[in-house]
């Protein structure tokens, strides 16, 4: 992805804001076809998810997991990777902490006991992320491809493991264990935000400034932008890629740490929030931006919390949020297409 800093501030800040407007315009357009007034669904949406006190503290929970998953998208873009995989990366991670995490409170203090399924979590995920990577690394093998197919059998296993090996059997529904409350991360100035939303701001800041501002993340920056130009300047190329694949995965999996001991406790059978995918055009639309990807990820939590209340409200199906992510994407493509046809026609 090209950015906007060679037209200034104000061409990078329209590049950023333009296909927010044009999705939100496309979609009101739909909305209004099937007899919906969009001015009231997004009014609504925006006092739901903002502007009520209830409404701003779910927001704020969503965006926790979701920030993570962009800090691990983020360090994979910045080094050329395509890190599909993290949907299967999340589950599977967040099955194995929500299985092990009762077993550990019962012979950890609560602190050591976090830490551990943090540890356990990242390293899951790492794990799940290393046979894409050394397909990429050593044979060239297409990571689309590999991470997808991950994927599907992250989520097949998760799924296995929560109905065979990890159920709980004292009861009737096929899920793990769960986790009790005072257990499970504090929540912040008697609220119902955990302490995952800080940790995920931390993460994002410092993926932010390893990849921007450290030896490490310019040398990932060259392989991203050339793999042949980082070969020829001795760099190695393959430990690399694996490595940025391993925190990318590692990351996938805190995230899912965030989300089971953060908030649900627990995980049941066939649940997958897929919010790796989700979380793709926001740090497309950030440019690879640590802080911008906290404005866009605030902004989609917002929108899939409202959206929820919306729908129950003006009768619009929940997944109407999934298409305006949808118009998003399409919106930043043409922006971004049109932008190089403009700097092409300048040269």
């Amino acid at each position: 992805m090209t950015g906007g800093a060679s037209h200034g501030p104000l061409g990078a800040a329209l590049r950023l804001v333009l296909p927010v407007a044009l999705a939100l315009l496309a979609g009101g357009a739909l909305l209004a076809a099937v007899g919906v007034d969009p001015l009231a669904y997004y009014a609504h949406v925006v006092r739901r998810g903002m502007l009520t006190w209830l409404g701003l503290q779910e927001t704020l929970t969503r965006m926790a997991p979701l920030l993570v998953l962009g800090a691990s998208l983020i360090v994979a873009f910045r080094a050329g990777v395509w890190n599909l995989g993290v949907d299967g990366q999340f589950l599977l991670a967040a099955v194995t902490v929500a299985a092990a995490a009762p077993l550990l409170a019962e012979h950890l203090p609560g602190g050591l006991m976090l830490a551990a399924g943090f540890v356990l979590a990242a390293a899951v995920g790492a794990a799940w992320s290393l046979v894409p990577a050394l397909l990429k690394a050593y044979r060239q093998v297409n990571e689309i491809i590999t991470t997808l197919m991950m994927t599907f059998l992250g989520v097949g296993l998760a799924n296995t493991l929560v109905k065979l090996a990890f159920r709980d059997p004292g009861t009737t529904v096929a899920q793990t264990r769960t986790l009790a409350v005072e257990d499970r991360l504090p929540r912040l100035f008697d609220t119902i935000v955990t302490g995952g939303l800080p940790i995920a701001l931390v993460v994002v800041v410092v993926v932010h400034l390893l990849v921007t501002r450290t030896a490490w993340g310019m040398r990932l920056r060259v392989v991203g932008a050339s793999p042949k130009a980082a070969l020829h300047a001795g760099l190695a190329v393959p430990g690399l890629t694996v490595a940025a694949f391993a925190v990318s995965g590692g990351l996938a999996g805190a995230a899912a740490a965030i989300e089971v001991l953060g908030v649900r406790g627990l995980v049941q059978a066939d649940w997958n929030p897929a919010y790796g995918l989700t979380v793709i055009p926001f740090v497309f639309l950030a440019r690879f931006n640590g802080f911008a990807v906290i404005a866009f990820t605030f902004l989609f939590s917002m929108l899939s919390i409202g959206g929820e209340s919306a729908s129950r409200r003006f009768g619009v199906p929940h997944y109407y949020i999934l298409v305006l992510v949808g118009l998003l994407l399409v919106f930043l493509a043409l922006v971004d297409y049109l932008g190089e046809r403009r700097r092409k026609a300048a040269a």
